[in-house]
């Protein structure tokens, strides 16, 4: 008996290749979505920020530090992956303005503990309103189920550093 030649399957193509989101427009149509939803959400905080002299660094800046008191000057230069000329220059207008207080460490005298003043929180929280609200309207209009994928979407974008950042230090969502 004669073993019967089957002619050779094509390579399989990747996982979800035929899915209609995976298309070159809709991939570029994501790109110019997250393009304007940057800008329209940042604008909401720049509006304050320039008033004060400062930018989307400093805004930076003042998010983590206030998520995160104590934390150090290397570990702030981590996240923001900024230069340390950049961050030195961010740093030291956030504590000339009286918004950023830094220590020396505890156990190593040459570290920089940072943490916001009663001025950096009412700073800090006054963008993060203003960003709040822009986030709150748009998951309402989407809906939970919506509100998930993007949580998805936005986590699968992200490197490992930023998923292992959020996984230590922001608790699940509820449901």
């Amino acid at each position: 008996m004669s073993a019967v030649t089957r002619p050779a399957l094509p390579d399989p193509a990747p996982a979800g290749a035929g899915l209609l989101f995976l298309r070159e427009e809709e991939i570029r149509l994501a790109q110019d979505l997250l393009f304007f939803a940057y800008r329209d959400f940042t604008n909401a905080a720049d509006v304050i920020l320039t008033e004060l002299g400062l930018g989307r660094a400093h805004h930076r800046a003042l998010h983590f530090i206030g998520g995160n008191p104590g934390i150090t000057v290397s570990d702030l230069l981590g996240l923001l992956r900024i230069t340390k000329q950049s961050l030195a220059r961010v740093l030291s207008e956030l504590v000339a303005s009286g918004y950023v207080a830094q220590v020396q460490g505890h156990t190593d005298r040459r570290q920089r503990l940072l943490t916001l003043t009663a001025a950096g929180a009412a700073l800090e929280r006054r963008l993060f309103e203003r960003q709040r609200d822009r986030l709150a309207s748009a998951y309402r209009a989407a809906g939970g189920g919506a509100v998930d994928g993007f949580r998805r979407v936005m986590r699968a974008i992200m490197d490992d550093a930023a998923r292992d950042y959020l996984d230590r230090h922001k608790p699940p969502p509820p449901g």
